[in-house]
């Protein structure tokens, strides 16, 4: 069994996913970061564009986001969106 992180994307109106999953991408200021299971602690800024989950079915799901914060520690990623504007999921 593959190892998986615990992933809250939230927006400051609702929750846009949450969940365990494989890994998740995300568009940081300084380029696109990708966090699977005991990754290195991070903290970093994000840019427009989209959040790539991968659960652990395997089944991608992409969250547009405007912008925001996301923070991983201890297999947990959190990402404050200052908005979220869509959500579509892919098999």
């Amino acid at each position: 069994m593959a190892a998986t992180i615990t992933v809250d994307i939230v927006a400051p109106d609702q929750t846009l996913w949450s969940g365990t999953a494989r890994s998740v991408s995300a568009p940081t200021v300084e380029g696109s970061i990708g966090l699977l299971a005991q990754h290195e602690p991070v903290l970093a800024v994000l840019r427009a564009g989209s959040v790539a989950v991968v659960g652990e079915d395997g089944a991608r799901t992409e969250v547009a986001i405007e912008g925001g914060f996301l923070s991983f520690d201890q297999d947990k990623v959190t990402i404050v969106a200052d908005a979220g504007s869509g959500l579509a999921a892919y098999e």
